[in-house]
Order: structure tokens, then sequence, then C-alpha cells
């Protein structure tokens, strides 16, 4: 692994404090590990709640540009947590979720791939990696992703984040 490129793109992670900062790094990382890029992405929130300590992180509808992360973990986490921890999960569920906009399907195919991008640009140690090595729950102990299909409530309503994939919308401004 290029230790250089970990400590960037550490560092450029914890200076993050908005999910479109945190999504562009993402995309950079992508492009980097991978040669892989795609732009017109929208990000929504929706209250796809918890049950029991299960939960929705994020998911992405194949064939659409709209990557929409559940509200109520991410607030959790972000009163929870600092903020190393929270842009870390973010970096992760974002991730993930751009990989599957980039027509990667299968579950554990993401899976793999997400943390192998982890290591490459973060590094070994560093909190997105270990969600993508041993799960979200090594920092959110009593809460997991649901590991079955999961349906999702018929009437969801979400709310797009203005500006998020901006750098990819350069000739509107």
């Amino acid at each position: 692994m290029n230790f250089e490129a970990a400590e960037s793109f550490d560092k450029k992670l914890d200076d993050c404090t908005t999910l479109a900062e945190i999504f562009e790094l993402v995309k950079q990382s992508v492009k980097k590990f991978m040669n892989r890029h795609r732009s017109g992405l929208m990000l929504g929130l929706a209250n796809l709640g918890m049950k029991r300590g299960y939960f929705v992180g994020a998911f992405h509808m194949v064939g659409s540009n709209i990557i929409v992360m559940n509200r109520v973990p991410l607030e959790t986490a972000l009163r929870t947590t600092d903020k190393k921890i929270y842009n870390a999960y973010c970096f992760h569920l974002l991730l993930h979720e751009y990989l599957h906009s980039l027509g990667h399907i299968d579950e554990e195919e993401v899976k793999e791939l997400t943390q192998e991008i982890c290591e490459l640009a973060l590094g070994n140690a560093h909190p997105a990696t270990v969600m993508g090595e041993r799960g979200i729950d090594f920092y959110f102990p009593k809460v997991t992703y649901f590991t079955q299909q999961f349906s999702l409530p018929r009437d969801i309503q979400i709310e797009l984040i203005k500006d998020f994939d901006s750098s990819s919308a350069w000739y509107i401004h």
C-alpha cells in the first residue's frame, strides 16, 4: 500500500465537514484505486428507522442516480461519536453505495471492494477500514446492518441534499 496516499486521504477525511465533502473524497479514492467515475448523483436523507438495533444505513436503487442515507442512525452517529468515527461511517456508507451506482450489484463483492478501497485510501487501522472488516458494530455495538433482505417502507419522504455532487455539475454554475 502507498503510505502517502493513506495519510493524504486520512487527513482530508478528518477535515471534511459535510456529506458532500466526504463524497468528493469517496469519488477521488475510487478514481485513484479503480480508475472508475460516475457523476450526477444525488443524496437524499430519509427516515428508514431502526428495528431492535438493526437498520439499513443507506441504499442505491439500481438504475437510479440517487443514494439515500438513513437519517436515524446518521443523526445518532453524529450525536454519540467523535468527528473521526462519524466521518469514517459516512465515508464507508457512501463508498459502498457509490460502488453500487457504478454497476457492482453483488453485495459480497461490494463489501470486499469497500474494505479494499478503505484500506488503500485510509490505511489498515482507520475506522472506515475497520468497519469494512469487522462491521459497524465494532464502533456501534448496539446496532448492526440488516443481513437479510429488507423491504423498504412504501412511503419514503426523501430530503435531497443541495450541492451534493457539485464537482460533477461545474457547467451549471
